[in-house]
């Protein structure tokens, strides 16, 4: 199950639109059985965010948040997905494409990281990723070219 917590105002959002999606990144995940959040929130909000968990005291893009289970407790909770929409909208604008093709980028690059891929150790497994799920997932509408993301 995929729970959306919107805690912005900046953009008006349909959840079950969004919920849809993540669930369909977590099938080609492999994944689906998992439940994740995925938190939409300010720029205010992820700024707080960045400077607590990663030392970097500006907003970012998307943050994710594995689930750390118990020592021996099996968990079904993937973790949590963060994403500034102040920020998505900035890029979008920048990279000439729709706010909804960057919230759906943004959104498979946390995904994936929440399934342990990690584009700042490995050698282009995540970005191969990213850009497979792009292509099945993210129409082609729209201008600007799928890109790849920043952390």
């Amino acid at each position: 199950m995929v729970y959306v917590l919107n805690r912005q105002r900046a953009v008006r959002l349909n959840g079950r639109r969004w919920s849809r999606f993540a669930l369909r990144v977590l099938q080609e995940l492999g994944v689906s059985h998992r439940d994740v959040s995925l938190v939409f929130v300010s720029d205010v909000a992820m700024r707080r965010l960045n400077r607590q968990f990663r030392g970097k005291d500006r907003p970012t893009d998307v943050l994710a948040f594995p689930c750390d289970p118990l020592e021996g407790i099996d968990c079904d909770y993937l973790g949590d997905v963060v994403v500034s929409v102040e920020t998505a909208r900035r890029q979008a604008a920048h990279h000439r494409i729709r706010l909804e093709r960057e919230l759906k980028n943004l959104i498979i690059h946390g995904l994936a990281h929440l399934c342990g891929y990690d584009h700042e150790t490995d050698t282009g497994e995540m970005r191969r990723l990213e850009r497979r799920l792009r292509r099945r997932l993210i129409s082609s509408s729209g201008t600007g070219k799928a890109r790849r993301q920043k952390d």
